[in-house]
């Protein structure tokens, strides 16, 4: 197998425009405008469409080329809105970028406005009509976007009211979030170094030295990390209490039964799948906590403190070049599937991945691909660490599964629920920690395995107990109407160790460790991510026992929104509302645990 050839580390965002002051991008809003208005004028003060399915087709078939079915924070719903977002990302602190992005948002918001009657009024039709659509012959292609339109149906209200709801989301809900982070991330104290030496750092810094290898300094990370969380504890308990408050009020406006139902909803789950999900992966708390007591051995100590939860166990020194991470993740994707290998080569030739780090670039890594209409494009900051290798193996399991959905789908059917969106890269992504196993000796693979356990620990059970504490969160707040802040960290320290046991110590200040989670105020998130390893989990074990069983694998990758996950797993064989499916991946994750208490044995780590 040849080498990939890199050709470029940066961005090339000429496919889209030739710079930030190119005049297509104002030509592009004014076609975009003009298109709209051209759609208003056809459809706004007839009933046509809700009544003959054949007019709705039309309707339909003219939405659909709009192709602006998603205009979120990263600007999709026009090329200019998700040139100006990618630009962003590349240079932060640039307010010319800043201001054309605002721009291009504030122009998106005004079409979705000036398009909200059009959904709004399909999904208030009788349910008689309703039947008549979905059975329709000519309408096969949309018939699941009208099936989630017209479920959704019942929690939405009229037109002017649902304006209202969007226009309030800012200052009820994200300027509140925004404050916090935003307080928290000026935050800087002096922290001590692996030298002896101290230097000021900010929060981010603090937090990425809690995983130090020298316990000084994680302690002294960890001090004020908790110094700084006690100093916002009570603007948290203003913001957390002003959005759950938020919350309950639209969710009694659209009716819904319970907190969590209208994650379920949008994410076309079924609630009573995400209830086996946590009764299965809350039965198997012991897991982790048998993990915590080998990590707690390993690391020679009698309890882990709270903040060591994530140190990592043993030297990961080997360093990986980006030509070399790239190519070992290339050797594994040809390994697996040829049109995989393809895609990732296809990336690199084009400039579709940003590589390296850079002054103004924002941190971690992604891969976005909102609309159909545009390309993928993969950020990284590649600092030729194992860590990065895998980083790698993730974003580009996102970017293959974006390129095998837009062969396949439409405007209204491209794209992931968030139940299933982490599925294709986490199944990437483990089968190149499996290659770098097999090329590593017993201390390296002891270091691996506790590594796997780590991120399976954190991503599957960690995040489910998380979700319970969101969920009492949400039912205490609603019973006795205000949460202090002491209230919420009792609540939350409960929830955090239940699941980890008696090896990881209760240490102070970890009651206001909620302060600083972001996903907990997206509410009720986390789910996927233990759905999505559990499922990919079971998806390689089926490949491992029969390497043909990777076209259904590409089957599920290429099926975008075109049905719910349940029936899309079904097709597959796959049965998700079935506990015995969850429990398969725990067991996966049991036996990699029993593997690595026997290594740990066999090398003399622990006594028998």
């Amino acid at each position: 197998m040849s080498e990939l050839k890199i050709n470029h580390t940066e961005w090339n965002l000429k496919p889209l425009f030739e710079s930030d002051n190119d005049p297509k991008i104002e030509s592009e809003r004014k076609e975009i405008k003009s298109r709209v208005d051209n759609f208003v004028k056809n459809w706004r003060n007839t009933d046509s469409y809700l009544k003959d399915s054949l007019v709705l087709k039309k309707a339909l078939e003219e939405y659909e080329s709009l192709n602006l079915t998603s205009s979120g924070e990263d600007g999709s719903g026009s090329l200019g809105g998700y040139y100006f977002w990618l630009r962003t990302q590349q240079d932060q602190n640039n307010p010319a970028i800043k201001a054309k992005y605002n721009q291009a948002i504030d122009f998106l918001n005004k079409i979705d406005n000036e398009m909200r009657f059009f959904l709004l009024k399909l999904a208030k039709i009788p349910e008689d009509s309703q039947k008549k659509m979905l059975s329709h012959p000519g309408l096969k292609k949309y018939k699941h976007p009208l099936e989630k339109l017209f479920l959704i149906s019942k929690h939405m209200l009229n037109e002017e009211e649902e304006k209202i709801l969007s226009m309030k989301s800012r200052p009820s809900h994200e300027n509140w979030t925004k404050m916090t982070s935003g307080f928290l991330s000026k935050e800087e104290r002096p922290i001590l170094l692996e030298d002896g030496t101290k230097k000021v750092k900010n929060l981010s810094e603090i937090a990425s030295l809690l995983s130090n290898k020298n316990k000084k300094v994680r302690d002294h990370a960890a001090l004020a990390l908790n110094d700084i969380l006690k100093k916002h504890a009570e603007v948290a308990e203003a913001e957390i209490n002003s959005i759950l408050y938020n919350k309950k009020v639209d969710d009694e406006l659209r009716n819904f039964p319970s907190p969590d139902s209208a994650r379920h909803l949008t994410d076309d789950i079924d609630s009573k799948v995400i209830e086996t999900l946590i009764s299965s992966v809350s039965s198997r708390f012991d897991i982790a906590k048998r993990f915590y007591e080998l990590k707690a051995k390993l690391m020679g100590c009698k309890k882990l403190e709270y903040h060591e939860r994530n140190v990592p166990y043993g030297k990961l020194d080997k360093k990986y070049s980006f030509n070399e991470a790239i190519n070992l993740v290339y050797k594994v994707f040809s390994n697996l599937d040829k049109e995989f290998a393809d895609i990732l080569a296809k990336f690199i030739e084009n400039g579709q991945i940003d590589v390296f780090p850079k002054a103004g670039k924002r941190g971690g890594a992604f891969c976005t691909d909102s609309l159909i209409n545009q390309p993928t494009f993969i950020l990284l900051n590649h600092t030729e660490e194992l860590r990065d290798v895998l980083t790698i193996a993730h974003e580009l399991g996102h970017g293959i599964n974006a390129e095998l959905m837009r062969k396949k789908q439409n405007p209204l059917t491209y794209g992931m629920v968030l139940s299933t969106a982490e599925v294709a890269s986490t199944f990437m992504e483990d089968f190149v920690l499996q290659e770098l196993l097999k090329e590593a000796d017993e201390e390296t693979r002891l270091a691996l395995m506790m590594r796997q356990l780590d991120d399976n620990v954190s991503t599957i059970l960690r995040q489910i107990a998380c979700y319970k504490f969101e969920r009492e969160l949400h039912k205490e707040f609603r019973e006795r109407g205000y949460l202090s802040k002491e209230e919420i960290g009792k609540i939350f320290q409960e929830n955090m160790f239940a699941y980890m046991g008696d090896y990881v110590e209760k240490s102070p200040g970890s009651e206001n460790w909620w302060i600083q989670w972001p996903h907990i105020r997206n509410f009720f998130y986390v789910y996927s991510y233990s759905s999505g390893l559990l499922i990919s989990k079971a998806m390689q074990n089926q490949v491992k026992k029969d390497k043909k069983f990777i076209e259904k694998v590409k089957e599920f990758l290429s099926a975008g929104n075109s049905d719910s996950p349940k029936n899309i797993f079904l097709n597959l064989g796959i049965d998700i509302s079935d506990p015995k499916f969850w429990n398969s991946g725990l067991k996966e994750i049991e036996s990699l645990l029993n593997e690595t208490e026997v290594l740990a044995k066999k090398l003399g780590k622990i006594k028998n």
